[in-house]
């Protein structure tokens, strides 16, 4: 199934990211209704000083640098720093939308304790003094009866001071059972590190490439540094004029960056990695590939052909993908013969991509092109370099309990399997976790399998959550000791996810704590001087500040007058770092390659559907609330009142007697929910997709009662390579209601 983009195209290409980099793009502010709404806790700016503050945005991983304007001591507006080498003056909606998270009335003003039961989100009020007291008692009382194992942290996928103490912090109470939320980024490292040695995730030179061939990302609907994306976007499109520069979308449906490419494939949800192995055996098969390139710095390239000439050939893999032999034939073609090919991992804004294997088959293109570690092309994130923390000595409960089995076993420090933890606790009588502490992310709304990440909460004694919101995970805390919105804080941002070049950028106060709230790096480092001993030794800052500084060392008088460090000249030495010092199709210890898809959940005849997510640069995907003029600006299309959305092909549509707008039922082997129908030609026949970001039951009325989370509807699939939580798509059924 092609769609060229003549034939659906209603706007000019780049017409959404030329508007989208420049300070006020938006719908919502051309909407005069939504700013006149009389809110009771609509902010009436007060009369005073105009002044301006430099700082960076933290709402997503872009790191986009900020310029807030005040009036007096309040903030007034947020727009794009323009001298910030990440969004270079832009600014999407979700930055823009700050001030309603930080004035509006849906954060958590101070410590709260749990009176009611779990879940009926019944606190009371208490003191910071009060709040330490209760978690230092909790957590001395399992050091004491030697069970520091017992404590486990989940944090959010962030690498940043903050969330390194919390790491810090457990190596020296004594536990290992720290978990991060997975993301795309993990799997692009594994997958470096395999095929390169490389220890860090993918980055794209995309505002160099002549050809751009993505495998389901939404390169402009959130995927890495959305505004980045925009700008690159933007200039490829400027070049168009001068040059043949080519977006080629492979998506299973019309999304917003399918409709802004030149051409657009749709294929077989779950079947893009299939596609690029039948592109590899086209070009090896017809000598297309850079043959200097693979000879002197490629290792398993007959293994790999071999594989891909017996199982991928364009005919077979044109019954997977769904796909014309031809026009897979014709796809490596116009790839092969462009100057700086690259192609695109990730699946919709990364948040969970696909496999290991599926980036090894995507990013092979890259490798038989010759186009790794070249202008254009791809290599591993490079990040500004920091100091390093002393190691911290450990007495003997915490060597005692960092030697007891961790919950998750394959995990060699942090483990991105957090479901592996919720799994063992379900499993077992009494829950191996004594203490669980949250921090940067929303597992409850995030994870998948809902009943049985309910069920593993109920079992846990004692929940600590640092939310800024009453999220759906903080709801369940026994204790919440809320942190300071990004607009009130010191904190960093290191080299956003996709960008090529290193940068550090500086997140610093611009104005003063409005509530009782504390930087929730200060409350573990005091945390750790109130349990004494050596968890106290291994904190020696006095505050989190002064451990900022000192990480970010020989930066920060710079971070402090500009606000951010980049290293704008630098390029990537072609060195592999693999034990045969080459790009390895396979590894040294195996003569052939494998590839093994991942199987989508569901059986077929009793749900005859796949049902994917559908990313949207105006909801956010990653379990934080969405503002509500966000919420305001989605079309009616993604949420009509209070029902969420999806998107079937018309032949779809007649087949289960189904009209546009009708109510229906959405089941899967893992959940249901109550959704309306959309009828769009710009999806495969089939395929049932579902907006991501929506069906929140925690904040408030503007969010909360809104549609269905996709995540309460699949379950875990593990990647065969890392055990990281994979799924992307499920097998489905909808029904008219």
């Amino acid at each position: 199934m092609k769609i060229d983009r003549r034939a659906f195209l209603s706007l000019g290409l780049g017409a959404a990211a030329g508007t989208a980099i420049t300070p006020l793009p938006w719908k919502l502010i051309d909407d005069s209704s939504i700013w006149t709404q009389t809110w009771p806790w609509t902010p009436v700016p007060p009369v005073g000083k105009v002044s301006h503050v430099n700082s960076v945005c933290t709402l997503c991983p872009g790191g986009c640098g900020i310029t807030v304007r005040k009036s007096g001591d309040r903030a007034i507006k947020i727009e794009g720093r323009g001298d910030h080498p990440v969004n270079n003056g832009g600014i999407c909606m979700l930055g823009l939308s700050g001030l309603q998270l930080l004035y509006g009335p849906t954060r958590i003003q101070t410590p709260l304790k749990r009176i009611g039961k779990r879940g009926e989100n019944i606190f009371k009020p208490i003191s910071w003094a009060q709040a330490q007291t209760f978690l230092k008692e909790t957590l001395s009382n399992l050091r004491n009866e030697k069970k520091s194992h017992e404590l486990a942290c989940i944090l959010g996928n962030n690498d940043d001071s903050c969330t390194n103490l919390f790491g810090r912090f457990c190596q020296a109470f004594g536990t290992s059972n720290v978990f991060q939320m997975p993301s795309a980024q993990d799997i692009s490292s594994e997958g470096l590190k395999r095929m390169q040695g490389d220890t860090g995730p993918i980055a794209y030179d995309l505002e160099n490439a002549d050809y751009i061939l993505s495998f389901g990302a939404g390169l402009i609907d959130g995927w890495g540094a959305p505004v980045n994306m925009f700008y690159a976007h933007g200039k490829r499109k400027s070049a168009l004029k001068q040059s043949n520069v080519r977006f080629v979308q492979i998506d299973s449906r019309l999304s917003n960056t399918a409709a802004k490419a030149d051409t657009w494939f749709a294929v077989t949800p779950g079947t893009e990695a299939i596609l690029a192995l039948a592109m590899a055996q086209f070009i090896l098969h017809e000598h297309r590939y850079n043959h200097d390139f693979t000879r002197r710095y490629t290792q398993g390239l007959d293994a790999f052909k071999a594989m891909v000439d017996k199982q991928y050939t364009p005919r077979k893999a044109s019954t997977i993908t769904g796909l014309d032999e031809e026009i897979i034939r014709f796809l490596a073609k116009d790839f092969s013969q462009a100057k700086r090919p690259v192609a695109v991992f990730g699946r919709g804004s990364l948040e969970n991509a696909g496999s290991v294997q599926e980036f090894m088959a995507v990013h092979a293109l890259n490798a038989l092109m010759g186009n790794i570690y070249e202008k254009g092309g791809s290599w591993a994130k490079p990040n500004m370099p920091v100091r390093d923390w002393k190691p911290a000595e450990l007495d003997d409960i915490a060597i005692e309990g960092l030697n007891q089995k961790s919950i998750d076993p394959d995990a060699k420090d942090i483990s991105n399997r957090p479901h592996r933890l919720i799994e063992q606790i379900c499993k077992a009588k009494q829950s191996p976790v004594s203490c669980l502490m949250v921090y940067g992310a929303n597992p409850v709304y995030q994870l998948s399998n809902h009943k049985s990440v309910q069920e593993a909460l109920n079992k846990i004694p004692s929940i600590v959550s640092f939310s800024s919101f009453m999220d759906e995970t903080a709801i369940q805390a026994d204790l919440i000791l809320p942190d300071h919105l990004y607009l009130e804080k010191y904190g960093e941002t290191m080299t956003p996810p996709g960008m090529q070049k290193p940068i550090v950028s500086l997140c610093k106060p611009v104005v003063d704590p409005i509530f009782e709230t504390r930087n929730t790096g200060d409350v573990i480092i005091d945390l750790a001087k109130k349990m004494g001993g050596a968890v106290a030794n291994a904190f020696p800052w006095p505050d989190y500040l002064t451990c900022l500084k000192q990480r970010l060392g020989q930066h920060w008088k710079e971070l402090e007058n500009k606000g951010f460090v980049e290293n704008s000249s630098y390029k990537p030495v072609k060195r592999f770092s693999t034990s045969s010092r080459k790009f390895e199709f396979t590894s040294t210890q195996k003569q052939s390659f494998e590839f093994n898809p991942i199987t989508i959940d569901g059986e077929l005849k009793k749900y005859p559907l796949i049902m994917v997510p559908c990313d949207s640069i105006r909801l956010v995907a990653d379990g934080a609330p969405t503002p509500p003029f966000m919420i305001k600006s989605l079309d009616d299309t993604v949420l009509k009142g209070n029902d969420i959305l999806v998107e079937i092909n018309s032949k779809t549509a007649k087949s289960l007697g189904l009209r546009h707008n009708d109510i229906a039922s959405l089941s899967t082997p893992h959940g249901n929910g109550r959704v309306r129908v959309n009828v769009s030609d710009g999806i495969m026949p089939d395929v049932v997709a579902i907006p991501r970001g929506l069906g929140h039951t925690a904040y408030d009325d503007y969010l909360s009662g809104k549609g269905v989370n996709y995540m309460s509807l699949i379950g875990p699939v593990e990647d065969s390579m890392t055990g990281q939580d994979v799924a992307w798509g499920i097998r489905a059924r909808l029904s008219k209601a």
